[in-house]
């Protein structure tokens, strides 16, 4: 993980729209990009396949 926990914090307190991987703010309701109200944290590791 980062080593700063400010740019950690700016990096990982996002929501990410499930339709369109869009990146939004932690507040919001509805995705910003296609309107679509199921958003998820964003992953603070990677996937592995």
């Amino acid at each position: 993980m980062a080593r700063f926990e400010q740019a950690e914090e700016r990096i990982f307190t996002k929501q990410i729209c499930m339709r369109c991987n869009a990146r939004n703010p932690q507040r919001a309701e509805n995705c910003r990009k296609c309107g679509y109200g199921r958003l998820r944290p964003k992953a603070r590791e990677s996937r592995s396949a």
